[in-house]
């Protein structure tokens, strides 16, 4: 009796832990819509991305810039002025799906080396990608509206 108790706990404990699981993977998996159209293109998840050619980061979620001031990190929705030239169209983005990439700056910045002054990137906002039309900004985002409401939009 013991046994079948000890099994009947194990299994209900891995059948509610399998759910739980399945339910995160499904809730990180797409934030397409919540991308800028400055981001690239080719991630239906992205959290953060870091620009190389001013070592800061983006965080997509609470669409905020994160980049060092002094010694300290600070969040701010846009760029100092010392960022004025800095072209985010145009520029090498990298997706970082971890939690607070600042904290392990120094290997971001040394893997990622290679990418600065790279202006090779396809945005967002210039894909011909369907899936893209819904974010806000994208040139077709209107149609995809439209298309949206005639129960016809693109689900991504």
């Amino acid at each position: 009796m013991k046994r079948i108790l000890m099994l009947a706990i194990l299994l209900t404990g891995t059948i509610a832990f399998q759910k739980a699981d399945a339910q995160v993977r499904v809730n990180v998996n797409f934030n397409i819509g919540s991308q800028p159209v400055w981001g690239p293109v080719g991630y239906d998840y992205a959290e953060y991305y870091y620009m190389p050619d001013i070592e800061a980061y983006y965080y997509v979620p609470s669409r905020q810039f994160i980049y060092l001031d002094g010694t300290r990190w600070v969040r701010a929705r846009a760029l100092p002025a010392r960022y004025r030239g800095y072209d985010i169209y145009h520029s090498h983005k990298v997706v970082i799906n971890e939690p607070n990439p600042w904290l392990h700056h120094n290997n971001y910045k040394v893997r990622y080396a290679g990418y600065r002054n790279r202006h090779d990137q396809v945005i967002i906002r210039d894909s011909r990608d369907p899936k893209y039309y819904r974010v806000k900004g994208h040139p077709q985002h209107g149609n995809w509206k439209k298309e949206k409401s005639r129960g016809r939009g693109h689900r991504h």
